[in-house]
């Protein structure tokens, strides 16, 4: 993986590739290349490290001119990053030539096979196997009966976009288990991506594709069919939000700009959704009658990394409110054990992409077991969306940033929609529903006030820019907190950090404690607040420097603590919103002063599509 690009039409490709890889870059990635036909031959120019490295070298003279093109930013799976491993790979004749996001399961025993066949590998890539398999298939049917011919062979997961000059005039697309959509331009343009956002420049009219689906670009229209040959008719999506929605808007870097998008988000998380006076809410992809909603026995929580930690909260939530039983699986474990699951279960999927890959994986199996499947995700049209027997939408808009920062609290916001409908159908009385909502509506405010913290909290994070290590703390509804941050600035800091639940730290964490240890306590005054005193304590004993979040007009922890970050007081279920905010702010900056790149950090990628 990580970003795919494809073009056919009249125009020149190669710019129409580079601004559609530079619309990809916040995926991470560590090389990119392109593919353009000229002149009857295929002309590859790749390069090593950023998208600029691919533009420098194609400025000195070497730029292809054509107009049917293909274009990549590859994130390592198979061999080191480098120019050789670096998409698009060729077949042998240099006549065929594939970009592809995925895992190719069984690359070793095609390798093998096609070596003793004659063809001979350049790459070590897993990607190069299938160049060889089309070039292996292909006889009188053309580019796409051998790529239809070479996908039988293949197991794993796959988006490619493929294009031959033995078949000048078509552009070839196929999916299974990796994002992949085309985008329908005007006088005959067609446009292959991974991401909307790598065609919303050109066009709005996009048309996702389905797993096991093929789709033949020409300049005289388009086909999709099944792998099989059968012909389907697809829907074209029209893209409502525009290129404003992933610009910077004048902020350094998309993490702190999406950072303070937070109280605009939560409010379009919640736009026509609260009902005040019902105490409840109003959610339109929830598709089961209240009767079928009561029928729940338990509920599944399937997420990945920052999800995940919204899904502990969303659990939390749920066992509190609506009293059902709850699991919260990392999806990646989930998938591959033997879980108990029935009709009467409800899985959510949570993912703000909709198409990571274990998540998915983790829902379908969940779904093949009989279970209810509910998605929430960011990204409209994506897989788990279309997936799911129904969900949320978080409405959250186009997340840049690879550290997820707006995508969680909206996705801890719609995960309290969600429990508030559950609870109004069992156990929450309409006054306490009302509270809820309440609460809900002066959330956004409330976020503001956090980001008024900005420059306090910079300064903060000057004084421990070059700590090594620290320890994030929180019980309750704020252990998930401390999880995410502590995520948050491993990922972009690269400072080593671990989130505990507060009591925990005594049975082992406390022996890292000294002077050199900062230590993020997250401690509002809530059901839990007199135990985390005590564990402040316990940490200021043994000499360790406290950042403590707190609730405004907190007085209990002065002198106990060496800096203090008020958060507005909310109901305790809301609180994380508040706590996770100021922990955002803090990794920003601590990376930023330590010359990190927080939108793209190293070894990242924004949406992770393979296993």
């Amino acid at each position: 993986m990580c970003g795919i690009v494809g073009y056919i039409g009249d125009r020149n490709a190669v710019p129409l590739l580079l601004e559609g890889l530079h619309r990809l870059e916040y995926r991470g990635y560590d090389s990119s290349g392109v593919t353009v036909l000229e002149q009857g031959h295929l002309e590859t120019r790749k390069a090593v490290g950023k998208i600029a490295e691919l533009e420098l070298h194609l400025a000195n003279g070497s730029a292809p001119h054509g107009n049917l093109g293909i274009a990549h930013t590859r994130w390592a799976t198979h061999g080191a990053p480098n120019r050789i491993n670096a998409h698009p790979h060729l077949d042998c004749t240099g006549e065929i030539a594939i970009v592809h996001n995925g895992i190719i399961e069984n690359a070793a025993v095609l390798r093998q096979k096609l070596q003793q066949l004659g063809h001979v590998f350049r790459s070590e890539t897993d990607t190069e196997v299938v160049a060889h398999l089309i070039e292996e298939a292909y006889d009188g049917g053309g580019l796409e009966g051998a790529v239809r011919a070479a996908l039988t062979q293949v197991e794993g997961a796959y988006g490619l976009a493929i294009m031959s000059s033995r078949d000048p005039d078509t552009l070839v697309a196929a999916r299974k288990g990796s994002p992949l959509l085309l985008g329908i331009g005007e006088n005959g343009e067609y446009f292959i991506a991974s991401d909307v956002a790598a065609v919303l420049a050109q066009t709005r009219q996009v048309i996702y594709l389905d797993d096991g689906e093929i789709a033949v670009l020409r300049r005289d229209g388009y086909n999709i069919t099944e792998l099989a040959g059968g012909a389907i008719s697809k829907e074209v999506k029209q893209i409502e939000w525009d290129l404003e929605a992933i610009e910077r808007g004048g902020f350094e870097h998309f993490m702190m700009k999406e950072i303070f998008e937070q109280p605009e988000t939560l409010r379009n998380t919640m736009r026509g959704r609260l009902l005040e006076e019902e105490g409840t809410v109003r959610l339109g992809g929830i598709t089961l009658s209240a009767a079928e909603l009561k029928g729940i026995k338990r509920v599944i929580v399937t997420a990945c990394g920052t999800s995940w930690h919204a899904g502990l909260l969303g659990g939390y939530m749920m066992e509190e409110l609506v009293r059902v039983p709850v699991e919260v699986e990392y999806a990646s474990e989930f998938r591959y054990r033997n879980p108990v699951v029935d009709e009467n279960t409800l899985c959510i999927a949570i993912s703000q992409s909709g198409e990571t890959a274990d998540t998915l994986a983790a829902m379908r199996e969940a779904k093949r077991r009989g279970a209810i499947v509910m998605g929430i995700v960011n990204a409209v049209g994506s897989t788990i969306a279309r997936e799911s027997d129904f969900g949320m939408y978080l409405h959250a808009g186009p997340e840049i940033g690879v550290a997820s920062t707006k995508a969680f609290t909206s996705q801890v916001v719609a995960l309290a929609q969600f429990t508030l409908l559950m609870g109004r159908l069992r156990t929450l009385s309409v006054l306490q529903g009302r509270e809820i909502v309440a609460a809900l509506r002066r959330l956004p405010e409330q976020v503001e006030r956090v980001l008024e913290l900005d420059d306090a909290i910079r300064e903060i994070a000057r004084i421990y820019k070059s700590a090594t290590n620290f320890l994030y703390l929180g019980r309750g509804y704020n252990y998930p907190t401390a999880l995410e941050g502590a995520l948050k600035l491993k990922e972009i800091s690269y400072i080593h950090a671990e989130g505990l639940p507060a009591a925990e730290m005594k049975h082992g964490p406390i022996a890292l404690i000294d002077e050199n240890m900062p230590v993020v306590i997250v401690a509002p005054q809530d059901g839990v607040y007199s135990k985390v005193l005590s564990n402040v304590q316990e940490v200021k004993a043994r000499g360790g420097r406290i950042i403590a979040v707190v609730t405004e007009g907190d007085t209990e922890l002065d002198g106990m603590v060496d800096h203090v970050i008020p958060i507005p007081r909310a109901i305790d279920l809301l609180t994380p919103v508040l706590a996770t905010v100021p922990l955002q702010l803090l990794a920003y900056h601590i990376a930023v002063m330590r010359g990190c790149n927080v939108d793209m950090p190293r070894n990242l990628a924004k949406s992770v599509t393979v296993e």
